[in-house]
């Protein structure tokens, strides 16, 4: 009996645009990233270890976490990166907590942010701020399968393919201009936590591949 294709290779992907050489090439100044995290931190440490190992163009002037046992602020600590918690059960509204946001970001003198994992709808109050400057990363190709529980979405609807979007965020949860997108195939026998894990490693190479790509757009600019 033939083996199915996609069973031989369970981290097989389609990845675009195409991550290419060009794509990591060092740009001038560096990019002054501000993340937001809510949870492990994953996606928030891929990006600090591709600048550690100069092979990002960017800076990380500070991380804020919204969740107090946030693993995303040990990691920080780890690259000696600051880290603030700004805890959104503190604030009255959405709108406050991205006041304060916006506030410390300024502070930091903050380009773009980066929603590392932020489990937060975010408002016009840092859309303003950050004008085209905020990006996300969201575990489906979007437009299908927006908001929580995509990979569950995804395995209800019994899709073959399923993925990972960078986008750039607007006020309608997880839609925007789509930056960079990784298709992974749905293997008969995944739970949401197996197919879940194969999309994070997807999810951490796009989020590399679209800041590269910001940073390459960024040069072009200032030359």
């Amino acid at each position: 009996m033939t083996a199915n294709p996609v069973s031989v290779n369970s981290n097989a992907c389609l990845i675009s645009p195409e991550i290419g050489k060009s794509a990591i090439a060092p740009a001038h100044p560096p990019l002054k990233l501000g993340i937001l995290a809510s949870g492990s931190g994953s996606n928030f440490e891929v990006i600090a270890q591709a600048i550690q190992n100069q092979e990002l163009n960017a800076k990380i002037p500070v991380l804020i976490y919204n969740n107090p046992e946030a693993k995303a602020a040990a990691r920080a600590e780890k690259y000696g990166i600051p880290s603030i918690l700004l805890n959104h059960r503190d604030c009255k509204s959405r709108e406050e907590l991205d006041t304060k946001i916006v506030k410390t970001f300024q502070e930091y003198d903050v380009e773009w942010v980066v929603m590392a994992g932020w489990m937060r709808i975010v408002t016009k109050v840092l859309l303003d701020a950050f004008p085209d400057r905020v990006i996300n990363i969201h575990p489906s190709l979007l437009p299908s399968f927006p908001g929580i529980r995509a990979v569950e979405q995804a395995l209800a609807a019994k899709v073959k393919i399923t993925g990972c979007t960078v986008h750039i965020a607007r006020l309608e949860v997880d839609s925007g201009p789509i930056l960079m997108q990784a298709a992974v195939p749905v293997l008969p026998d995944d739970t949401a936590e197996t197919l879940h894990a194969r999309i994070q490693v997807q999810e951490h190479k796009i989020m590399l591949g679209a800041i590269a790509l910001i940073a390459e757009s960024n040069r072009k600019y200032c030359d």
